[in-house]
């Protein structure tokens, strides 16, 4: 794992999956030694349940992000550490790509699994890969991948396993707050909350919550609501993230609303359903491109109904009717549906609960990691192919972009494109389309590459 590790705590989501994984074949009787970042706040060795010895030995850059950013000794060092423990390994698993070098697992069966879609050392990895099977987390990360590393490497799809993130049902349902009462003011308690369980960058949606709590404030007559915001891991050791939160506070008191907001210490990971659990309604309304993104369906899980704008995955996972969508950006419809939610006391509908716990069952997700990581054989290098772009080539739009009502939504541009002729084009031919097929809908030739090349189609 190039992101740290602790014994009691996750910096996100990736490696809570990947402390489920290591504990499951760990408790099959499996050796399980896991190298890690190290850092001041963790680095000396120790196991989590069922055995699986954790050594934060690795020394990349920190805080996150960009690991890369060190001097070469210290890469080289990494690719020494990682090396001297292939040697007696029989099987390589790379939690989040980040060790992007193929040469070092050339001779072992080699899993890795691409946990974002954004960060610059995981697009490496996804372009490098020569692995024996690639695990990706949702049909949006195996589409993005496929369509950009994929498409230079035949046969890149059929080392593609798809397995969606599971969780313990019986651990994100409802929970008595009796713990986490204690991290709180008690009249806090009395108001209704929103949670943001987010780290702080701008994607993950601060401002959009800031601008719904404060139509919920000023428009709906909602003044006693109370929103949640943990402060990062990180905080003490990254000045950047503190100036972050100085900007989000100054805005936060331009807009009247310092009573509303309570930041607090991050949330060890055995306290989140009580913590999910508080919520009146959990918000997840930036433009950040999750490969899955935990949080509203750990949050669902335990009863909160949580708000989504509808980018990258969260378009797909769950289906229509069972979660509250939004358009990115809509502040206005997230804040109407928050306090319809707020007033009625709405819950996680029975319909959402049973399709939860029926796909990302945390059981089915291991197993299908086991199966994976202890079955893949060994196989040979992908070969190259490059294939020229001709009158032939055929068109789509990109998996990344979605057809809104009028518009042309970019995942990674967090934007809307009007578009009257492509958006015509693209919804005649869904399953792709030539140049001249689009010059039919006064689309040029010019037109379709410049859409090309701003990532709005792709290449089939």
């Amino acid at each position: 794992s190039m992101t740290p590790l602790f014994p009691d705590r996750s910096m996100g989501g990736a490696q809570k999956q990947l402390r489920k994984v290591a504990t499951f074949l760990a408790q099959q009787g499996h050796s399980i030694t896991i190298l890690c970042t190290a850092r001041v706040d963790t680095n000396a060795p120790f196991s989590w349940p069922g055995g699986a010895q954790v050594l934060p030995v690795l020394p990349f850059k920190q805080p996150f992000p960009e690991p890369y950013a060190t001097p070469a000794y210290n890469i080289a060092t990494a690719i020494q550490e990682v090396g001297e423990h292939l040697r007696h390994a029989d099987r390589f698993y790379s939690h989040d790509g980040g060790l992007i070098f193929p040469y070092i697992y050339q001779h072992i069966p080699t899993i890795i699994s691409l946990r974002s879609v954004i960060f610059s050392e995981t697009l490496q990895a996804g372009f490098l890969f020569q692995g024996d099977a690639l695990i990706l987390i949702s049909q949006h990360a195996r589409d993005y991948y496929q369509f950009t590393a994929g498409r230079f490497f035949p046969g890149y799809a059929d080392r593609i396993r798809v397995i969606y993130n599971g969780f313990d049902w019986d651990r994100f349902k409802p929970t008595p707050p009796d713990r986490i009462r204690a991290l709180f003011p008690e009249n806090l308690l009395e108001h209704p909350l929103l949670l943001y369980p987010h780290r702080p960058e701008a994607a993950k949606g601060i401002w959009e919550t800031l601008d719904v709590v404060d139509l919920l404030v000023h428009q709906h007559d909602l003044k006693d609501v109370r929103v949640l915001v943990p402060r990062w891991i990180d905080e003490s050791l990254d000045p950047e993230i503190r100036k972050f939160y100085e900007a989000v506070r100054t805005t936060i008191a331009e807009r009247n609303l310092a009573d509303n907001f309570v930041f607090h210490d991050w949330i060890p990971d055995d306290l989140m359903p009580e913590y999910y659990s508080l919520g009146a309604v959990t918000l997840n309304l930036g433009s950040y491109v999750e490969t899955f993104g935990n949080v509203p369906y750990e949050s669902m899980g335990c009863g909160t109904r949580a708000i989504l704008a509808r980018v990258g995955p969260h378009r797909e996972l769950l289906p229509e009717g069972l979660v509250d969508r939004v358009e990115f950006g809509d502040a206005s419809q997230a804040a109407t549906i928050a306090a319809r939610i707020i007033r009625n006391g709405e819950r996680t509908p029975a319909p959402t609960l049973r399709y939860l716990h029926q796909h990302f069952d945390i059981q089915q997700m291991v197993t299908s990691y086991a199966k994976v990581i202890l079955q893949t054989p060994k196989r040979a290098p992908m070969p190259y192919e490059h294939r020229p772009i001709s009158k032939t080539t055929r068109f789509r739009l990109a998996p990344w972009c979605y057809l809104a009502p009028m518009d042309i939504y970019h995942d990674f541009r967090g934007e809307y494109l009007d578009d009257a002729a492509l958006h015509k084009v693209v919804t005649a031919h869904p399953e792709g389309f030539t140049i001249p097929q689009a010059q039919e809908y006064l689309v040029a030739e010019d037109m379709v590459m410049a859409r090309y090349r701003e990532g709005y189609l792709v290449i089939l």
